[in-house]
């Protein structure tokens, strides 16, 4: 169970909203955010003094082409779990996924930071309950992801991939793979554990079809 929350009527009906494109937060996933901008400053406090809850949520335009760029759909809220003030006075949180939501509207609460009304119901089910550590096709992410890794001249620590469970492993996965704003996008929205592990395979074997990018 997601820290406690048991269905979403337990969970507000609005958040303050963080966009950042390419990031990803998914429920039970740990997302590390280091926080400068005053204006995100400022939504820490106020996320802090009451719930910790942050929706975090990928915008559709680039930031630097306006100054409220139109925002994704579906987000996902993660609460505030680590807190730490550096001496240049910087944030360093962690955020731990709880439940996707649906923006269903943005607030003008007079504040730096952007707020939404949100919608929890069409995630609940399938988010704030851990799945079972069902049977997916391990042997099958395994070889993908050896072929992404090595199409990149990446390295990752096999005996972690192998003993971590089922929805961690494809939460961390999805989290810290550098894919693209869109495959972040797919990866959120996929329906539940076995939709994000087939998304997931997916992307690593086309990625490692495709082989690294290239700057021109």
């Amino acid at each position: 169970m997601a820290h406690g929350y048991h269905g979403a009527s337990e969970l507000p009906h609005a958040l303050p909203l963080f966009p950042l494109t390419g990031a990803l937060l998914l429920p039970r996933g740990a997302l590390p955010l280091n926080i400068f901008e005053p204006r995100y400053l400022a939504m820490v406090d106020h996320a802090l003094s009451g719930d910790r809850l942050i929706g975090m949520i990928q915008p559709t335009e680039h930031e630097d082409t306006t100054l409220k760029p139109r925002l994704s759909r579906v987000g996902c809220a993660g609460r505030i779990t680590a807190y730490r003030e550096t001496d240049d006075n910087r944030y360093l949180l962690t955020l731990t996924g709880i439940c996707r939501f649906r923006l269903t509207g943005e607030m003008d609460g007079g504040t730096a930071w952007r707020a939404g009304t949100v919608d929890f119901a069409p995630f609940a089910g399938a988010d704030l309950m851990a799945p079972a550590d069902e049977d997916f096709p391990r042997e099958r992410l395994l070889k993908a992801l050896k072929a992404y890794l090595s199409s990149r001249d990446m390295k990752a620590d096999w005996n972690s991939v192998m003993s971590a469970p089922g929805e961690a492993l494809v939460n961390a996965l999805a989290m810290m793979c550098p894919f693209d704003p869109a495959e972040k996008q797919a990866l959120l929205e996929a329906h539940g554990f076995q939709d994000r592990a087939s998304t997931l395979m997916a992307l690593l074997e086309m990625g490692s079809e495709a082989g690294p990018a290239t700057v021109n």
